[in-house]
């Protein structure tokens, strides 16, 4: 999809959000309906202001004023802001917006967003472009520039999500590849459920995925192209399993694990040339590898010192060091995109925990507990883990959750049925 774009009204930036701060409250903001400035417009306009308000209300930052406060309302996108009528209803953020549908089928989003506060707009008007088909899409792009301008992050609603797809009871489950948009829309399955998959990863441009599969009765990685559901194996050494595969930052790069002989070790492979390297040879098992951003690191597990911790090391092997030290068993690790911090899974007194350390394992905090959280994911922007939970019981069933860092706004993603081992996408191009 096309996205064009065009500037209009300088800035005066004073609406913020602290995301740091321990206490967050809810900023008001009212979204009226977008105008239609044509008729084929109508039906959009009001869908695309709905996905932005979810978008932003989801975030916890962020509650929706309703439409029945409102004093006075935008009936044109260039009519001036009636700014008392706003704050007598104690509305901070106002985001006004307008649909044109062509004859072509065109849709055009433009947007401004005001801090009613200060009684300015805040940053530049917008104007995005695309088909009809991706006016979703349009309504995602205007939120994650809301989004930006008011807590000063990168964007991340304009994204998708891969993930398996869990169907059947809990000692019979049929899995399959998913791929959905962030909040659970547009849901396309990648795999049939003839064998089992695990552990989905998205390449640097979202195009790739790799991901486990049990279809010759023991764990091999493949790599499938998301728009042709084309593959081919990864890793095609005889007798040998292979899981827990992730992309480097240049996308040519995979690392993974790989068992053999009764020994589980890291490997690189370069998807180019094909050229493998091993980057450990411990008797213990090492696996879960994931690169930092710039490609110079890995975090690991590893049982080598009795019971799986963390460890990292340089992308070319060598010396190892352990990074996790507190109570209870770590694993799944995951390098955040901002490099600031890596995310995990814990368990320890019988529960299981997502948490996130520093890259030299410092502050630690865990941000969920349950009977089962694991497979941590990061949004592009660094700001939201996803991961999995499921419940107790025989009829436990597994579903995706979210929580920001701070270990703020749990909440449950949208899927069809019951879902597993999440991965979140870069933003979409």
């Amino acid at each position: 999809m096309m996205l064009a774009c065009a500037t209009a009204l300088s800035a005066q930036d004073r609406l913020r959000i602290e995301l740091d701060n321990p206490r967050v409250e809810p900023v008001p903001l009212a979204i009226p309906s977008f105008v239609a400035e044509n008729g084929a417009a109508q039906e959009y306009a009001a869908q695309i202001a709905q996905v932005v308000a979810a978008d932003l209300v989801g975030t916890g930052l962020f509650r929706q004023v309703s439409q029945d406060a409102f004093i006075s309302n935008i009936t044109s996108f260039d009519a001036p802001v009636q700014y008392p009528d706003w704050r007598a209803i104690n509305v901070e953020g106002l985001i006004s917006g307008a649909v044109n549908v062509a004859d072509d089928g065109r849709v055009s989003v433009k947007f401004r967003v005001y801090d009613i506060a200060s009684g300015a707009e805040l940053g530049s008007g917008l104007q995005l472009g695309g088909t009809t088909a991706s006016w979703r899409r349009l309504a995602h792009k205007v939120a994650d520039t809301v989004y930006s301008r008011i807590t000063g992050e990168g964007p991340y609603f304009d994204s998708r999500v891969v993930y398996v797809s869990e169907t059947g009871p809990k000692d019979n489950r049929r899995k399959r590849l998913a791929i959905m948009d962030y909040d659970g829309a547009n849901l396309q399955f990648l795999t049939d459920s003839s064998s089992i998959v695990l552990a989905p990863r998205f390449s640097p441009t979202g195009d790739r995925v790799l991901y486990t599969s049990y279809e010759t009765g023991q764990p091999q990685v493949y790599l499938l192209d998301v728009g042709s559901v084309q593959r081919r194996a990864l890793h095609d050494e005889s007798g040998a399993m292979t899981f827990a595969p992730r992309f480097g930052p240049n996308g040519s790069t995979v690392v993974y694990s790989a068992s053999s002989g009764g020994n589980t070790d890291i490997f690189t492979v370069d998807l180019r040339t094909g050229a493998r390297a091993r980057l450990t040879s411990a008797p213990s098992i090492e696996t879960a590898p994931s690169f930092s951003p710039d490609g110079t690191q890995i975090v690991f597990e590893s049982d080598r010192s009795g019971s799986p911790q963390l460890y990292v090391m340089s992308a070319t092997g060598g010396e190892a060091r352990r990074i996790s030290f507190g109570n209870g068993r770590y694993g799944t690790p995951v390098w955040s995109p901002r490099g600031d911090l890596i995310a995990f899974t814990k368990q320890n007194d019988g529960r299981f925990h997502i948490g996130v350390m520093r890259t030299d394992g410092s502050d630690e905090r865990l941000l969920t507990v349950s009977f089962l959280d694991e497979g941590p994911t990061w949004s592009p922007n660094g700001r939201v883990i996803m991961f999995m939970r499921e419940t107790s019981g025989a009829d436990g069933q597994a579903a995706l959750y979210s929580v920001d860092i701070s270990g703020r706004n749990l909440r449950r993603v949208n899927t069809q049925g019951a879902g597993s081992d999440p991965a979140w996408s870069p933003l979409l191009p």
